[in-house]
């Protein structure tokens, strides 16, 4: 029947349209992040601080003291907001992302099929995951970066500017009681839209691009990231 053959051909044109699209994106993906920004930071600017990038194998963390003459994060990400309540950290991790994700699927078994499309599609919203860490050592998964304090202010103002505020100035805190992160950290209202093409290690690679580090061009990976600090 012309209906049924029609619908079929449509059904195939959209198969072989989504498909192209994911081999453009991955190739896309592929390229840029062996692009360079800011190649040669390394050789400019006071080395007074060290931050990190850190990654658990998909999604990039930034890393920054938990205090300093600069900047002490505990009085804005409390640490009173985490169900350990533990003071004595030395470093804090800051990661953005698709608040479904981080709520939702605390494991890879957990993932819903409409938690994904609404992430890849620009149809949910963000949060901050805020993770305290007592120490931090260099590894495969970890890499240090020295900065001069005016670099750091620029990333504190980047970090600063994805959160979400309430009408006294305060952080919006996110009722995050379920399992899959651990008792040093929380979860807070972010701004910006989560999608395919702003993903968390974007967020991540934007953090190092607004304080003048190496960065890629673009990058939805962790994995370009890393590239850069190989």
């Amino acid at each position: 029947m012309p209906f049924i053959r029609k619908t079929g051909e449509l059904a195939m044109y959209l198969t072989g349209a989504f498909c192209a699209f994911i081999v453009l994106y991955l190739a896309i993906t592929y390229l840029l992040f062996f692009i360079p920004v800011n190649k040669d930071a390394a050789s400019k600017g006071n080395k007074e601080i060290s931050i990190y990038i850190m990654t658990n194998g998909v999604h990039t963390d930034i890393v920054v003291p938990v205090k300093n003459e600069l900047m002490d994060w505990s009085k804005l990400t409390k640490f009173e907001n985490t169900q350990s309540k533990d003071t004595t950290f030395n470093y804090v991790a800051f990661g953005w992302g698709d608040k479904g994700f981080y709520l939702q699927t605390p494991e890879w078994a957990d993932l819903k099929v409409s938690v994904a499309f609404n992430a890849a599609f620009h149809l949910g919203s963000t949060a901050m995951h805020v993770d305290f860490i007592h120490n931090i050592h260099q590894n495969a998964h970890v890499r240090e970066i020295r900065i001069s304090k005016i670099q750091y202010q620029k990333l504190i103002g980047y970090i600063k500017k994805s959160f979400q505020y309430d009408n006294r100035g305060q952080l919006i805190l996110i009722d995050s009681a379920h399992s899959g992160y651990g008792p040093d950290s929380s979860f807070y209202e972010a701004e910006g839209a989560y999608d395919l093409f702003n993903t968390c290690n974007t967020w991540a690679n934007s953090a190092l691009k607004a304080c003048d580090q190496k960065a890629c061009f673009w990058t939805p990976t962790d994995k370009g990231i890393f590239h850069q600090y190989k």
